[in-house]
């Protein structure tokens, strides 16, 4: 699976990194993303969702039942 979050859509980064000496070589920077399950009432079961720091800050202030349906909107798979 890639680095991506499933609540702010977050994706790797590219870029380069530059040396002491300003030889380039390419990297990516990918968000913080973690696994993490959450018990959804209105469904009455778990779901496990892929996300970052920030959507674990967005699911602590909005509540994740109005994050999963913001989910089901979109059409995601969870």
């Amino acid at each position: 699976m890639s680095a991506h979050c499933q609540v702010t859509g977050a994706e790797p980064s590219f870029g380069k990194s530059v040396s002491h000496s300003h030889v380039r070589t390419n990297r990516r920077w990918d968000p913080n993303i973690q696994h993490r399950r959450f018990f959804v009432p209105s469904l009455g079961r778990t779901v496990r969702l892929q996300v970052s720091a920030k959507g674990l800050k967005i699911i602590d202030r909005n509540g994740i039942e109005s994050v999963i349906a913001d989910l089901i909107a979109r059409g995601e798979k969870f």
